[in-house]
């Protein structure tokens, strides 16, 4: 499993997806944050605090998350390599845990440059270091998680077709869905206690709530669970093929 895993990572290191992704998504962050003008721009704020960089991150991961996972399962349909990969002395589940965290391990890549982000407004605040710092690394660890759901989405997505695009509609979707969708859906419905708890499968709740610098079990468990589900689904999928 390690082997296949160093595989993956290598194949985003030596292409262009791999830094293509990292450059994209730094570029987008640091100009909302520094360059364009509104109440994202963090000078015009006026306060020493990088929220926005936590409102927008999650918005460029539906885009680049489903293009870095797009091509993971059904790239090698569409080769013909699926079957001698599973012919290695390896468990379906093993294969997609290793493209899994290889698709994590990229995300997390992208998000350690933004730590200089945390490091300009620890210096710039006034007196040095007035930063809220609990929520700053609560935010960090929903947006691993946060990273991590959107990752199995996206894998699930890919094991449905042999083509790339179509993989990349799928978990597009099905991220925007679970991020915002169902929020969505109950704020317009206007159900009361009902809605809340319809609003608590989403993605955004629990996010939200490790934003505030609380890391509630409840929220860990909800999105160990949606992984997991993700991960049991791309599981089924491949197995099917064995029907």
């Amino acid at each position: 499993m390690l082997s296949l895993l160093f595989k993956e990572i290598n194949s985003f290191l030596d292409s262009l997806i791999g830094y293509m992704v990292v450059v994209v998504f730094l570029a987008v962050i640091s100009l909302f944050l520094w360059v364009f003008p509104g109440s994202l721009n963090v000078f015009d704020s006026g306060f020493a605090s990088i929220d926005s960089l936590f409102v927008i991150t999650p918005w460029v991961y539906m885009f680049l998350i489903p293009a870095i996972t797009m091509r993971q399962i059904a790239e090698e349909k569409k080769n013909g390599t699926l079957e001698l990969l599973l012919t290695r002395p390896l468990t379906e589940m093993q294969i997609i845990l290793a493209k899994y965290f290889s698709g994590v391990i990229l995300v997390l890549i992208s998000l350690i440059p933004t730590l200089i982000y945390y490091l300009c407004i620890y210096l710039l605040s006034f007196p040095v270091g007035n930063v809220d710092s609990g929520a700053v690394w609560g935010s960090y660890i929903g947006l691993v998680f946060l990273g991590g759901a959107f990752v199995s989405i996206g894998l699930f997505a890919s094991s449905l077709t042999d083509n790339q695009v179509v993989s990349f509609v799928i978990a597009m979707f099905f991220c925007l869905l679970s991020y915002t969708g169902i929020e969505a859906i109950t704020s317009f419905a206007g159900l009361g206690n009902t809605g809340y708890l319809i609003n608590q499968l989403g993605i955004s709740a629990h996010y939200d709530s490790m934003g505030r610098g609380v890391i509630d079990t409840r929220d860990v468990i909800y999105f160990l669970s949606f992984i997991s589900f993700f991960l049991l689904l791309t599981r089924i999928n491949l197995e099917s093929r064995k029907w």
